[in-house]
């Protein structure tokens, strides 16, 4: 309680990891302050003082091309055999769309998301689609396999640009697939006929979004479409967050910054891009965070095998119960915005 009152959500956190205190139903805990925010409010933020220490080391983790590329390090190099322990087989790192059917696995609901990902980019055969923040592979798989598309993706991480390579490679797909360690800020081969960005956006930092956005708009056809998946986080929440940091950002994605919606859509229309579709999902997020906290769990021992500690495993439980009790409270959201020039 020290902690949380001198340094917010964040000692609330550090304690939980420190192994201070521990429960069996921290995804419920974690609900049940969601639920109670304005009543809490003081002590979910912290005293100024305590949390200055966290905004100034958020503020020196802005994604400048040097920033960007430690920062991706910083949580997708920490080895493929880590993520492949929890995730599914499709290695999707990024929200299922379950579609309101529960009783599907998460390589189907993983499957779902993608397809319905490349559709609202109007994907064709022979198309040439754009893929910033490739990950491990899995869109690139489905477009060039499944739409008959060739693709370019981009990525900064080393470790998930070998895996994907070798995915496609080992299909005979490479071909069709043009993937490299690449800033989508130096990418010069447009225009393309779609575009597509799965929860890449929230790496990329608000000083940052204008770029992004004008890149969208540079490398789109000008009757192309993208379709961009993004955490978002609700407008009335937003003015504080952007002015704070939080355990996300200090402990799992440095550099990171969630838009709100409406920020979204104001930085697409700047552009001179209009949203056409916006597709929410949030409640699914929660039931996909729900069974990678269950499936890393399980395999915890697995992961001390490679060389973690048991801090790191309080860090990651903590992480992925957060996420679902805020998914599953509102205060975040995913969305499939599909845009047009």
């Amino acid at each position: 309680f020290k902690a949380a009152l001198k340094s917010g959500d964040i000692g609330f956190a550090e304690s939980y990891i420190a192994g201070d205190w521990t429960t069996s139903h921290l995804p419920d805990l974690l609900r049940l302050l969601a639920a109670n925010r304005q009543a809490l409010d003081d002590v979910i933020h912290g005293s100024w003082i305590g949390r200055l220490a966290y905004r100034l080391r958020h503020l020196l983790n802005r994604n400048t091309r040097g920033n960007s590329r430690k920062n991706i390090h910083a949580h997708y190099d920490l080895g493929n055999d880590f993520y492949r322990l929890w995730l599914d087989g499709t290695m999707n790192y990024s929200s299922g769309l379950f579609q309101g059917n529960l009783q599907q696995d998460m390589q189907q609901a993983q499957h779902a998301k993608v397809r319905r990902a490349l559709h609202m980019a109007g994907v064709r055969r022979g198309h040439r689609v754009l893929e910033i923040g490739c990950g491990w592979g899995a869109l690139a798989e489905k477009a060039t396999q499944e739409f008959g598309a060739h693709l370019t993706g981009v990525t900064l991480s080393t470790e998930q640009l070998a895996w994907a390579q070798q995915r496609l490679a080992s299909q005979g797909l490479s071909t069709q697939a043009d993937l490299r360690l690449q800033d989508y800020r130096d990418i010069h081969d447009g225009p393309y006929d779609a575009i597509c960005s799965i929860e890449m956006l929230e790496a990329v930092g608000q000083a940052y979004w204008p770029n992004y956005f004008q890149s969208l708009r540079r490398l789109l056809k000008p009757m192309g479409r993208a379709c961009i998946q993004s955490i978002v986080i609700r407008d009335d929440l937003f003015d504080r967050y952007i002015r704070s940091t939080d355990f996300i950002q200090q402990y799992i994605f440095p550099g990171g910054c969630l838009p709100c919606p409406r920020e979204f859509k104001r930085e697409a229309h700047s552009a001179g891009l209009k949203v056409i579709d916006e597709f929410h999902f949030g409640r699914d997020y929660a039931e996909t965070c729900r069974r990678w906290r269950a499936d890393f769990l399980v395999r915890k021992e697995e992961v001390l095998a490679l060389g973690f500690d048991e801090r790191f495993l309080r860090i990651w439980d903590f992480y992925l119960a957060y996420c679902e009790a805020g998914f599953e409270a509102g205060d975040i959201d995913v969305v499939q915005y599909t845009l047009a020039g």
